[in-house]
C-alpha cells in the first residue's frame, strides 16, 4: 500500500478513522473477509463517496469492485492510529467520572492502558483501585516520566483542571483528553482534545428545539 504524508490527511478524515476501524473490527469478528464501500458507509453512519474520499488519502486500499481487505485495512488503520503498541495512560481526578471511566473495558481492547490515576483526596491518595495505585496531583511530573505516561485523560473540577495539565505536561505528556469544562493553556507541542458533555447535552437540546419548532 503506498501512503501519503500524515500532513497531508485532513483533520476530517482523521476524525473518522476510529469510527472505520471500530467497524472493520466488527466486520472481522464476524468472519467477513473483503468489504465495500456502501457496506461500511452504512455501518458507519456516513455515505460510500464518502468512504472512498477518506481512504483516498491512505494509499491504494482497494480494488475497484472488489472492495476492502479487512484485516489488511486493520492493520493498515492500527498502524495510522500509532495503536498497535498499547498507550499507557493516565486518569487525572478519580471521583465519579474518573471511576468510571477506569472500569471502561473498552480502552484495554483498543489497546490503551491505564497505569497510574491522579487525584488530592487523601482518602484516595496511595491507595490501589483495580491493580492501578492513586498518586498525588504533586508526584504527576516524576510518576509519569517514571512510568512512560503518554496519555492524561483529565476529569478534574474546573478548578483544579490547568493546575492538573500544567503537573502532568511537566512530566513530558503530550496528549491530553480534557474532560473538564473548562479551556487549558499548554505548550504548542502539546495535543488537547476537549470534550464536554453539557456543551454536547446543549447542542442536542438546540436540535431537538429546531425539531419542535418544525412541528
Amino acid at each position: 500500500m503506498s501512503e501519503r504524508r500524515i500532513d497531508e490527511i485532513p483533520a476530517s478524515t482523521v476524525e473518522r478513522l476510529p469510527q472505520y476501524l471500530r467497524c472493520l473490527v466488527e466486520l472481522q469478528a464476524l468472519g467477513v473477509p473483503l468489504v465495500k464501500s456502501e457496506r461500511l458507509a452504512a455501518l458507519c453512519g456516513t455515505n460510500p463517496a464518502q468512504v472512498r474520499k477518506d481512504f483516498s488519502y491512505l494509499g491504494e486500499l482497494g480494488t475497484r469492485g472488489i472492495g476492502y481487505e479487512v484485516s489488511a485495512l486493520i492493520e493498515h488503520l492500527s498502524t495510522l492510529l500509532g495503536v498497535k503498541e498499547r498507550r499507557k495512560v493516565a486518569i487525572v481526578g478519580y471521583g465519579k467520572l474518573g471511576s468510571a471511566l477506569h472500569g471502561y473495558p473498552g480502552f484495554a481492547e483498543r489497546g490503551f492502558e491505564i497505569v497510574a490515576l491522579f487525584d488530592i483526596d487523601p482518602a484516595k491518595v496511595g491507595k490501589d483501585f483495580h491493580g492501578v495505585q492513586v498518586y498525588h496531583v504533586d508526584s504527576a511530573p516524576e510518576v509519569v516520566r517514571k512510568l512512560g505516561v503518554e496519555i492524561a485523560i483529565l476529569t478534574t473540577p474546573v478548578q483544579g483542571a490547568q493546575i492538573a495539565a500544567d503537573a502532568i505536561v511537566e512530566g513530558g505528556v503530550k496528549a491530553i483528553l480534557n474532560m473538564a469544562p473548562t479551556r487549558l493553556i499548554v505548550p504548542d507541542d502539546v495535543n488537547v482534545r476537549s470534550v464536554c458533555l453539557s456543551t454536547d447535552l446543549q447542542i442536542l437540546s438546540f436540535w431537538l428545539s429546531q425539531q419542535e419548532g418544525a412541528r
